[in-house]
């Protein structure tokens, strides 16, 4: 990542959005409407926002994978976020809701690279080439009153909203799955205190969770990167997200994936 191309006004809002996820001290999204209103633009923020948190890359998350999401951000296609290693985990996670800012909960599937990921490879090869997990997602902004109102190139800017992932167990995609059509049928159910709170499919992340990681592959490729080896990819949403507030959280996934964990503590 460079930031060689950066102007004055996109430096200083990813030091804006550094601080403000050092600080926990929210922006006002108002204020930098203005700064980024390309894609391109707005991912050279991300990309020097991720050089500032200064620590590897654990992974990626994409968003925006259904017409119901595109259609709140006004948007016609996914976009992606950098997430830090740390900020990557396996579950059961507890979180401290004073540590977070405005964070909700979506369930997603997960997919760990084995070995570096192509954009040639096809959907089957990405199969073979990942290990696969259930997933809680957790979304947070370094904008006030984000979701839905914060405009999409915003949105990118701030590392897709990126906060946390908290994964399960981790099997062979090809073991849990026989074929690339068996990924688009993975039913979830995401429970909050032991009540149910909404049930989600696959078929929600761009008709298929690998539809999502190939466009992921595509996406980083024309930038010049690609999905490393051990890097995992949050692929996309299968509901519409809920408020992540202070209790016990679950998803429970069909097709013997298993479940997810969380807590979060006042």
């Amino acid at each position: 990542m460079t930031n060689e191309k950066l102007s004055t006004s996109e430096k200083d809002l990813a030091k804006t959005l550094f601080k403000a996820y050092s600080t926990g001290k929210a922006l006002d999204m108002t204020e930098y409407s203005d700064v980024v209103t390309d894609d391109a633009s707005a991912y050279r923020v991300q990309d020097y926002l991720t050089e500032l948190k200064d620590e590897k890359i654990g992974g990626y998350k994409v968003s925006l994978t259904s017409k119901e999401t595109q259609d709140l951000f006004d948007a016609d296609a996914p976009l992606y976020g950098a997430q830090i290693d740390s900020h990557v985990v396996q579950g059961p996670h507890t979180f401290d809701n004073t540590k977070l800012m405005e964070p909700l909960a979506e369930v997603e599937l997960v997919f760990r690279a084995k070995e570096e990921l192509s954009r040639t490879d096809s959907l089957e090869e990405l199969l073979n080439k990942t290990l696969v997990a259930p997933a809680i997602e957790v979304p947070d902004s370094r904008f006030s009153d984000w979701f839905p109102a914060l405009p999409k190139h915003l949105v990118m800017a701030d590392a897709a909203v990126g906060g946390y992932i908290v994964y399960g167990t981790e099997k062979e995609a090809s073991s849990v799955f026989s074929s690339v059509e068996q990924v688009a049928n993975v039913h979830c159910q995401l429970f909050q205190d032991d009540v149910l709170l909404k049930d989600g499919v696959s078929t929600e992340v761009l008709g298929n969770p690998l539809n999502s990681l190939h466009w992921l592959t595509e996406k980083l490729a024309t930038q010049g990167q690609m999905i490393e080896a051990g890097q995992l990819v949050s692929s996309g949403t299968f509901l519409l997200p809920e408020k992540l507030t202070a209790g016990k959280w679950k998803a429970v996934f069909d097709n013997g994936l298993g479940e997810v964990n969380l807590s979060v503590v006042e």
